[in-house]
């Protein structure tokens, strides 16, 4: 990703410095060169000017006039020869009428023939200075003033002077630069490059390109990021750059390759790429070391994982034997449960059998005595009510064993008001041996339950023996029993003892402040457990003027379900 980026970004740097330093060195370029070419033109038309007063001061000489007229021309040679040196042409000339040179600043063209020449023919029919562009026979041209010489009104000679033009021309090809001059005709009459004389511009671009130019510009527009050229030479772009010289509707062009452009813009680029790619390796090296220390981090990581792994392996199996040991702790548990539940009915038994058990005691000694005054009915009502009991304590049994399959007693309509008067009778003998005084408060209307009548009988039997248990420290030992019936039957015992100390605690199993001997604390237990299992509740308070108060509601059972229960 981050090298992509930089890749990305590099392209786009180098695209953009690319774009504006060709523009920026093309101009540089292209001023540089506008300002060669008006350089160039400048000193042309300065040379020929500087040539064009040459015929006419000579043709005035008195010396040159008078050999012209005496026909010696012993001194005219070294006359122009002195001439020559102070004006900077090429060669001087002095021709008589007939054309032939008689005087010249290179001898080699003493007694040559211009008669046919241009430049001799319109000068001797010109009165003044004629300027003349002649091809020779050697290739090239030649650049002439000449103007006649005059002795009064009769013409006796012509007086040539030749330009040296070549030498801007040799001097133009020792730069960069392609230059070419052309004449009013377009035809090249100076140039860089000798074999586009005598061409036009279109036929010497055609036909041969300067070397130098060339190759430059064969570099600068193979390269991508080449400007649109001005020119093509032979398939290549370069910069064209024209100028008018203000002589003889001459014009001058230069050839300007982008190699100078290309190669100042390829070294900025190439110092920006060897930037990026300075850049780029640093990346990869931190590309590297990053992966380096991500493997070092994953491979201390794997280490920690093989010791986590192998801790955990550790830890299932210490958890294994755990709940090996835990299964057998649960086996003795289960086993220890089990003899406390057979302890706890075993002390459920003998608690409900101790009250009948005490009270079938009472009428057995009644029943004795009864016998031995001979009154043997009582007796035998005595009797009866022991059976009575035993019978009671069957049902206890059966009860019992009925708790242990809970969900399939028998309910029937139980009368609270009779099943109130059967307890007390049972607690009779202990009601009279303790002189407790009961007071009874029951509705008009007989209340009547759905349940088990014998539970309830011996819910309302522990009742009354905690209430009689109670009140032993009682001065005047007084319980109140009271039956009322509204959305509940509600019996409630009050005594006249201390109270209860503990109610969260009151009906926890083998709770109790009795003496021992007195109880083993399950009654209320017991009796807690048969109300809930008869859909209502058994609760105990404190009562405002002292003793504990107990209540146990019951669903009550309305007259219609009565009935159809009795039916």
């Amino acid at each position: 990703m981050a090298v992509g980026i930089l890749l990305a970004l590099a392209v786009t740097v180098v695209s953009v410095t690319n774009k504006l330093l060709t523009d920026r060195f093309t101009d540089t370029t292209r001023d540089r060169a506008e300002l060669r070419l008006a350089l160039y033109s400048g000193n042309l038309l300065s040379e020929l000017r500087q040539n064009a007063i040459v015929p006419q001061l000579l043709a005035r000489d008195p010396e040159l006039i008078g050999a012209l007229n005496s026909a010696d021309y012993t001194a005219s040679t070294r006359r122009l020869i002195s001439f020559v040196e102070e004006i900077g042409a090429a060669s001087l000339m002095l021709l008589d009428i007939d054309g032939r040179t008689v005087a010249a600043t290179d001898r080699n063209r003493l007694g040559s023939m211009h008669r046919s020449e241009a430049y001799f023919i319109d000068a001797i029919r010109a009165s003044g200075t004629v300027f003349t562009v002649a091809e020779r026979e050697e290739g090239g041209y030649g650049f002439f003033y000449s103007r006649r010489v005059q002795s009064g009104s009769d013409v006796s000679g012509v007086i040539l002077v030749e330009v040296d033009l070549q030498k801007f021309g040799r001097a133009w090809a020792g730069i960069s630069d392609a230059v070419i001059v052309t004449d009013s005709t377009g035809t090249i009459i100076l140039t860089t490059e000798p074999r586009w004389r005598g061409r036009t511009e279109e036929e010497a671009l055609a036909r041969q390109t300067p070397q130098n130019a060339i190759q430059r510009a064969i570099q600068a527009t193979a390269d991508w990021t080449a400007l649109p050229p001005d020119a093509y030479l032979q398939g290549e772009a370069v910069m064209r750059l024209e100028t008018r010289i203000p002589f003889r509707g001459w014009r001058m062009t230069s050839y300007t390759t982008y190699a100078s452009v290309r190669e100042r813009v390829n070294g900025v680029l190439a110092l920006e790429i060897m930037g990026f790619a300075i850049l780029l390796a640093l990346t990869f090296y931190a590309l590297s070391r990053r992966t380096a220390l991500r493997m070092a981090l994953f491979q201390r990581e794997s280490a920690e994982l093989r010791s986590l792994n192998a801790a955990l392996q550790r830890e299932i199996a210490e958890r294994k034997r755990v709940q090996e040991t835990l299964a057998v702790a649960e086996q003795t548990l289960e086993q220890s449960s089990k003899l406390a539940a057979l302890g706890e009915m075993s002390a459920a038994v003998s608690h409900e059998l101790n009250q009948p058990l005490a009270a079938m005691k009472t009428y057995l000694a009644g029943a004795r005595l009864l016998l031995r005054r001979n009154r043997h009915e009582e007796a035998l009502s005595s009797f009866g009510r022991i059976d009575d009991l035993i019978e009671r304590m069957g049902g206890i049994t059966r009860q019992l064993k009925s708790y242990a399959r809970k969900g399939q007693e028998a309910f029937a309509p139980v009368p609270m008001g009779d099943a109130l008067a059967s307890s007390l009778a049972m607690m009779e003998p202990q009601l009279r041996q303790r002189q407790v005084q009961i007071t009874r408060i029951l509705p008009d209307d007989p209340v009547e339950v759905m349940g088990d009548r014998l539970r309830i009988e011996q819910v309302m039997v522990n009742l009354l023996r905690n209430a009689i248990d109670a009140t032993k420290s009682a001065a005047a030992p007084k319980v109140d029993i009271i039956l009322s019936a509204g959305e509940t039957a509600t019996l409630t015992v009050r005594d006249n003892g201390p109270g209860i100390e503990d109610l969260d605690a009151l009906f926890e199993p083998f709770y109790t402040t009795k003496q021992p001997g007195d109880g083993v604390g399950l009654g209320l237990a017991i009796s807690s457990q048969i109300v809930t299992d008869l859909g209502g509740r058994l609760t105990a308070r404190n009562g405002q003027q002292g003793g504990a108060v107990f209540e146990m509601q019951l669903p009550i059972l309305s007259g219609e379900p009565a009935k159809q229960a009795a039916e």
